[in-house]
């Protein structure tokens, strides 16, 4: 099985690019994820968002907004101009969660993408702002 569960934070704007014969959308993003304990430090992570959910990460997110990423390990090769071989992991994004509020830019609170179909969908930022929204009494 490969699959993984990334929380980290944009490192720039996302920028969107049109690929292919078919004209896909595509997006790269690097996550700056913290790396707790003695060997702490932060690793940079890039992921490749393709399709609806990639507009809609250009739409919505900047850089430094908190994203949860799923998805699955890519390892690739190229060879650079020197004409050396270059290894590459990457992420591909099956899903990417907005979370939270940050950065600068476009900030619409918490928002969701899930696959290639979905639309953005708004998350509730707070506790306190579901249980504002009860009128009725708790019996205990």
């Amino acid at each position: 099985m490969n699959k993984t569960l990334l929380i980290g934070r944009l490192t720039k704007d996302p920028e969107l690019k049109n690929v292919g014969a078919n004209n896909t959308a595509n997006t790269r993003i690097t996550l700056a994820i913290d790396r707790p304990g003695k060997d702490a430090g932060t690793d940079f992570i890039n992921v490749s968002v393709w399709g609806t959910q990639a507009e809609n990460v250009c739409k919505y997110l900047s850089k430094g907004r908190q994203v949860a990423v799923e998805g699955r390990i890519q390892t690739g090769q190229y060879t650079d101009k020197e004409g050396k071989t270059v290894y590459t992991t990457d992420i591909v994004a099956n899903n990417v969660e907005f979370l939270g509020s940050g950065g600068s830019g476009n900030n619409n609170g918490g928002n969701t993408s899930r696959g290639s179909g979905n639309n953005a969908k708004p998350v509730t930022n707070s506790v306190e702002q579901e249980f504002e929204e009860i009128e009725e009494d708790i019996p205990f």
